[in-house]
């Protein structure tokens, strides 16, 4: 009841002066950061409390066909892995295929030719870092795989004979090792269970089930007005064209999906909610194994899971955009902020936003 009363009270009282000052602090952190577009929120398991957009589409065009818009879209990285997790808690629910359902139980043709370090992986191993994948989180592993021709997901599949065939991490004593590949390998899980294309399991999920908007790749790559990704070029920050080299298409399960805000501010609220014991597409139990499942790392989120905090969070980029998530699930409150840069100053700009932003609501919780 005491909670209800103070989101009724902020969403009040948060009054137009308040949110323009968080706004020209947002502003000044993004400019002193050369973060060319910024997007942030502060939601609860119903309502949104901060939503703002600022900036512009591309460091090396600022006009009024570049300023930001609400509608813009930004790339996700590896905040994607949660909605893969959260597309195979569906699955699993609809019994589809289970956590601990192994790899070569779907795929025992492939066995014969397999490295014996992966003969009992499992779908949870896989999408909680703990199968010993090689990471692929470098340009580098990809540079010596051999060429994989088809559609994506004809490339994806010889991708994932490729990794199985081949070696495994060294055994070692960390709770999770963490693993683009391993989504590719259990995405190829989800598609042999659901006979689905993971590209026909989005459109299923996101777009019919929950009428969620996205896109596969950088935003510019389907529209050339929306945001452009940056990084460092000879010294300057660079917009990168979306002709630009640059192929996540074999882990595009692991990180490679485009939303705007208000989208992405519904999917992270239905797991808030999920986490508070409302169930919507999905269980409450199957959110809680989502984030709280194992130690430190569950399936697309870091996690604390004490008896006075239990808190969850994921972070995103492929070096041209940035996502951060936090979810305060004692608190009932969640953080995003959402970036069309991934440089050194721009961290530590996102990062002190977020403490203006926790600063914000929290004190008045």
């Amino acid at each position: 009841m005491k909670q209800a009363l103070f989101l009724l009270t902020f969403l009040l009282v948060f009054s137009s002066a308040k949110s323009q000052d968080l706004a020209h602090f947002a502003d000044s952190i993004r400019v002193k950061s050369e973060i060319p577009e910024l997007s942030y929120a502060a939601l609860t398991a119903d309502s949104v409390l901060i939503k703002t957009t600022l900036g512009f589409r591309r460091s090396d065009l600022q006009n009024a066909e570049t300023k930001a818009n609400a509608n813009d879209y930004f790339h996700l990285g590896s905040n994607t892995k949660a909605i893969t997790g959260f597309i195979a808690g569906y699955l699993v629910e609809n019994k589809k295929i289970s956590w601990t359902t192994k790899f070569f139980t779907l795929f025992p043709e492939w066995k014969k030719d397999a490295n014996p370090a992966f003969y009992e992986i499992t779908l949870l191993d896989l999408l909680s870092h703990r199968a010993y994948i090689k990471p692929y989180t470098s340009g580098v592993e990809f540079q010596s795989l051999p060429k994989f021709n088809g559609t994506k997901a004809e490339q994806r599949k010889l991708f994932v004979k490729y990794l199985i065939d081949n070696d495994a991490l060294e055994k070692n004593n960390e709770s999770y090792n963490y693993s683009n590949a391993g989504y590719s390998i259990a995405t190829a899980m989800l598609e042999k269970a659901s006979g689905k294309t993971w590209e026909q399991l989005l459109d299923e999920v996101l777009s019919k089930k929950l009428h969620l908007n996205y896109k596969l790749g950088w935003p510019n790559r389907t529209d050339v007005n929306q945001p452009w990704g940056h990084w460092i070029e000879n010294g300057k920050l660079t917009p990168l064209p979306s002709t630009t080299d640059y192929n996540l298409n074999l882990i595009e399960p692991a990180g490679d999906i485009s939303m705007p805000i208000a989208d992405y501010i519904k999917f992270v609220q239905m797991n808030l909610a999920g986490l508070r014991g409302k169930s919507n597409l999905i269980k409450p139990e199957t959110y809680n194994f989502l984030h709280y499942g194992l130690k430190d790392y569950a399936i697309g989120w870091l996690n604390v899971n004490k008896p006075d905090n239990h808190s969850s969070e994921h972070a995103g980029s492929a070096g041209t955009f940035y996502c951060y998530t936090l979810i305060n699930k004692d608190k009932n409150v969640a953080y995003i902020i959402m970036a069309n840069s991934a440089t050194e100053d721009a961290l530590k700009g996102i990062f002190k936003l977020l403490e203006k932003l926790i600063k914000t609501v929290e004190t008045k919780i």
